[in-house]
């Protein structure tokens, strides 16, 4: 029997089913759409899935991204595994020049604050390895825009702690695009499990932990739920979509007669609109307000911040590249 969790979880295999080649794209389509004009400086917290990284580094913007600690990866030698570096606090080992901190040393790939092992990234793109509940190596209001897709709220029980950082790191004007599984998928997974007192009552809970069948725990949000998480942020909702709309047995049904028409389904699925609450997965995208005129500094670098955490050095420290034109610092507005 296929348990309702795959409905979100796609395989790990190169080799994707037509519907996950769908979703694939679909996600890819409403990344692109999303992203700002210009070049700016974007974080992005996704899940390991998410393509939003490559994409904003493709279209010309600098990305932080932040990789979960695993534990392999979570104590630097001599450390005991999960403390997070001298700290404690999953924040960058060497200081706090520039984005990163002190330049990265071969020898700090795949500790906490350093670059993660593996293949060669885009050189726009800025690896780290920390809490992305616990940006500490971020100035207040440094980056344009934040990516937390691939159920990053959902995967943080502790999503408040999550959204709060967003918050704090976002500068007034900016925006985020982040994704969580619904409340449709989790009565689909008790279902599933057969916990029907637990059904009875979830209209009603003010926090949907949802036991995965791998062991794991999600966390669930309504539309409500998710406007009430970010407004406690002091973040604005712009609106919240679905992910897909289509199921899976039309999206199926659809490319078996015509293999060639993805992309044209894909723009079916963009241009779809739906019910808010439907769908397994909820598409959110939210704004930091801006202070109103003269209200004095709310998005004013704090004394001594000017070159600080936040703000890429000279020569892009990392191997991120230097900032271009117009995207130095944070500030150009996305539109």
């Amino acid at each position: 029997m296929q348990h309702a969790a795959s409905a979100i979880t796609a395989p790990d295999t190169d080799q994707l089913s037509p519907y996950w080649q769908f979703h694939e794209a679909v996600t890819r389509a409403q990344l692109t759409e999303w992203l700002p004009s210009g070049r700016h400086l974007l974080l992005d917290v996704s899940g390991p899935r998410a393509p939003g990284a490559e994409l904003a580094a493709q279209a010309g913007h600098t990305v932080v991204r932040v990789i979960e600690a695993s534990p392999a990866t979570s104590a630097a030698p001599g450390e005991p595994s999960g403390s997070g570096g001298p700290s404690g606090s999953g924040s960058p080992r060497r200081g706090a020049e520039g984005v990163l901190g002190e330049k990265v040393f071969p020898q700090d790939r795949g500790v906490p604050g350093g670059r993660p092992p593996g293949p060669a990234q885009h050189p726009r793109i800025v690896s780290v390895i920390a809490d992305s509940s616990r940006l500490t190596f971020l100035r207040d209001g440094c980056a344009d825009g934040v990516i937390a897709d691939d159920r990053a709220l959902s995967v943080h029980l502790g999503a408040e702690a999550m959204i709060a950082e967003i918050a704090r790191v976002l500068r007034p004007g900016g925006r985020v695009l982040a994704c969580v599984d619904s409340l449709v998928l989790g009565m689909a997974v008790l279902a599933d499990q057969h916990h029907w007192a637990h059904l009875v009552d979830l209209p009603y809970a003010e926090v949907v932990l949802v036991p995965w069948p791998d062991g794991t725990i999600t966390r669930c949000f309504g539309p409500d739920q998710v406007r009430e998480l970010f407004s406690g942020a002091g973040l604005r909702v712009n609106w919240i979509r679905s992910r897909t709309v289509f199921s899976e047995s039309v999206v199926t049904h659809w490319l078996r007669r015509d293999p060639g028409g993805l992309p044209k389904l894909v723009r079916a699925e963009l241009a779809a609109r739906s019910d808010e609450s439907l769908g397994a997965q909820l598409v959110i995208s939210a704004s930091k307000p801006r202070p109103p005129r003269g209200s004095g500094g709310a998005g004013s670098p704090s004394p001594g911040g000017s070159g600080g955490a936040g703000s890429l050095p000279p020569g892009g420290s990392g191997g991120a590249g230097s900032l271009p034109p117009g995207g130095t610092g944070g500030r150009a507005a996305p539109p």
